[in-house]
């Protein structure tokens, strides 16, 4: 797998692995295993959140985190993985906010968790928006002063925030947001496209899209209701299920078959080739799925091809 550099000291994988199974879908043993399988093939970044994973029934939060660290600690790995977590989500008993303490608390209780020293990757979860953006890019640069945090990302923001955070810090001379993680995907492209390229272009601000599978829809798994019942992602995907939606399923599945790969694998691969986006947050069951988002890296799409997608999926 190719390597990305998300700033001159920290190289990535072409896909950032999503850690909010672990604890969900996955139960503590095979997320284990699963990150024994990142490893061997090749995946190094692994994105994750002190709130992972409080809705699931009888979870409060953290437990994302706490099979990382048992990982970390029982494999020895640490120095090979580009680690995110995040800060300012809901965990129970834990406020949500951007505050210098609840900031400060964060980091400790999430690097606990995880039995490491630093992170590598701090976002902001979701926007604080009683807070002023002086102290929450004065307390992140507090945290990267005493080596807790080596960057920071932003997800969740709005566009005029994530400016203002990086004029604010560029004038103080502290680090500014480098990553951001927005909800992008061949069919979510329109908030991104009209408020955010530029940005990430001006800034030169790694674009790491979560949902890039549209909750499940792009795998094309989903095509009609019937489809939808009984599942766990029912009420997440359902309202994909329109005529555009179902055009870019075609489209998909079209290309797929000309590529002899899945349609998830050609919606990753989608995502790859587009300019602004850096590594996508996609997650894997099994080593089966795993290999196959691994093949999404090396598939070429041509000009014939985007066009197909780009055409099935515009939203102007």
């Amino acid at each position: 797998m190719k390597r990305k550099h998300l700033n001159k000291e920290i190289t990535i994988s072409e896909i950032c692995f999503g850690g909010n199974v672990f604890g969900w879908t996955l139960n503590e043993k095979d997320s284990l295993r699963m990150l024994d399988e990142l490893h061997e093939q090749g995946i190094n970044f692994i994105d994750t959140a002190n709130s992972y994973s409080h809705w699931v029934e009888g979870n409060m939060g953290g437990e994302s985190e706490r099979i990382i660290g048992k990982w970390f600690a029982e494999s020895n790995k640490r120095q090979d993985v580009v680690l995110a977590t995040k800060v300012g989500g809901g965990m129970v008993g834990v406020e949500i906010g951007l505050t210098r303490q609840q900031i400060i608390d964060g980091i400790d209780a999430s690097l606990k968790r995880l039995r490491t020293d630093y992170v590598d990757l701090y976002y902001s979860h979701h926007d604080d928006l009683n807070i002023g953006v002086e102290e929450i890019m004065g307390t992140y640069q507090e945290l990267i002063q005493v080596g807790k945090v080596r960057t920071l990302g932003a997800s969740n923001l709005s566009a005029e925030r994530l400016i203002e955070s990086n004029q604010v810090a560029e004038a103080k001379g502290w680090t500014k947001y480098i990553a951001l993680q927005p909800l992008y995907n061949l069919y979510d492209r329109e908030k991104f496209e009209k408020e955010y390229t530029e940005i990430a272009k001006k800034e030169n601000i790694a674009v790491m899209p979560y949902f890039a599978l549209a909750s499940g829809f792009l795998s094309g798994k989903y095509k009609t209701k019937e489809d939808l019942e009984g599942s766990a992602r029912k009420m997440m995907v359902e309202h994909y299920l329109n005529d555009r939606g179902l055009n870019i399923l075609d489209a998909l599945a079209r290309i797929s078959k000309k590529h002899n790969a899945s349609s998830a694998e050609i919606a990753i691969a989608w995502l790859l080739h587009q300019p602004t986006i850096t590594s996508p947050i996609v997650s894997a069951t099994n080593a089966t799925q795993l290999r196959s988002l691994v093949q999404a890296t090396k598939i070429k799409l041509d000009s014939e091809d985007l066009y197909l997608l780009e055409g099935s999926s515009q939203w102007k």
